[in-house]
C-alpha cells in the first residue's frame, strides 16, 4: 500500500505545481500531511525524473512555449547516456576548481554529479544548474547576469557575454546538438555564447552518441578546439575512430 500511496502523491505533487507554477516544501507537506523530508525525497525523485525544477526551499514547473522541445522533453532523451555522461565529466573536477557549466540538458546531469565535490565553484547562466546545486553546501555558485529565456531555463544576451569575459576556469564543459566530422561543433541556438569556449584553461564537450555525426543550424567551434570528447558506450565504432584523429576522446560506461 505504502508504494501505491507513494506513487499517487508523486503524481498529485505533479498536478499541483501544474496548477501553481510553484509551491514550497512546506505547502507540499501541509497538503499532503507528510513531513517535509519526505516531500524532499519526492521532490529528489522528481528533479530525477525530469517532472520538476527545485527552487530555494521548494519546486517549480515551468509553463513552456513555443514550438521548441521543451526542456523537460530533452532531458528525458538518451538520460541514460546522459546520466554515465554527467559521472565521468564530473569525476574530471578536483575538489578545489572552478568550472563553467553551459546550459544543456547533458551539463545539468554533470552538474548533479558535481554535488558530491569539495570546494567547487560553478560558474554558469543556467538556472537549472543553480536549481540543482542550491543544497550542495561545498559548491559555490556564481551566476552570470542577463535575460531570462523559458524554452531553455537560462539566461541569454550581452550580460552573460561580459560576465563569461572576465571569468578563467579550470575547465569549461559544454554541449551541442550536433557533432559533425566535417562541420565541428554545431547548435541549433542563435544565442550560443562563444565567450564561454575562451573562460577556461581546458574544454571539455559532453554530447551523447545520438548526436554524433549530424549537424545543426550554427557551428560553434572546430573539434580540434576540444581538449576532450565525452560521450557514451553507443557510439559507432567508426565514428569513434575518425574521432580519435581529431581530438581526445573518452567513452563513458
Amino acid at each position: 500500500m505504502r508504494e501505491i500511496s507513494e506513487r499517487s502523491r508523486l503524481e498529485s505533487i505533479v498536478q499541483m505545481l501544474k496548477t501553481n507554477t510553484s509551491a514550497s516544501i512546506g505547502e507540499i507537506a501541509e497538503t499532503f500531511h507528510v513531513s517535509q523530508m519526505t516531500i524532499r525525497r519526492d521532490l529528489q525523485k522528481l528533479v530525477e525524473a525530469g517532472q520538476v525544477l527545485r527552487i530555494p526551499g521548494g519546486a517549480r514547473i515551468e509553463r513552456w512555449r513555443g514550438a521548441e522541445r521543451t526542456f523537460f522533453e530533452r532531458l528525458e532523451k538518451m538520460s541514460h547516456a546522459k546520466r554515465s555522461i554527467g559521472r565521468a565529466a564530473a569525476a574530471l573536477v578536483r575538489d578545489g576548481e572552478s568550472v563553467v557549466l553551459d546550459s544543456g540538458t547533458t551539463t545539468l546531469f554533470v552538474a548533479r554529479e558535481l554535488r558530491a565535490r569539495r570546494n567547487v565553484t560553478v560558474f554558469t547562466f543556467s538556472l537549472a544548474v543553480l536549481e540543482e546545486l542550491t543544497s550542495a553546501e561545498d559548491t559555490r555558485v556564481e551566476l552570470t547576469g542577463g535575460v531570462y529565456r523559458s524554452s531553455s531555463h537560462d539566461l541569454i544576451g550581452h550580460a552573460v557575454a561580459k560576465s563569461l569575459t572576465s571569468i578563467y576556469a579550470d575547465t569549461v564543459i559544454f554541449g551541442a546538438a550536433a557533432l559533425s566530422l566535417t562541420r565541428g561543433v554545431m547548435v541549433h541556438d542563435p544565442d550560443t555564447q562563444y565567450e564561454m569556449l575562451r573562460a577556461g584553461k581546458r574544454r571539455v564537450l559532453v554530447v551523447d552518441s545520438s548526436k554524433i555525426e549530424t549537424e545543426a543550424t550554427y557551428r560553434l567551434c572546430g573539434i580540434e578546439e576540444c581538449d576532450l570528447v565525452l560521450t557514451d558506450r553507443d557510439i559507432a565504432p567508426e565514428s569513434l575512430a575518425k574521432l580519435c584523429k581529431m581530438t581526445a576522446v573518452q567513452v563513458a560506461e
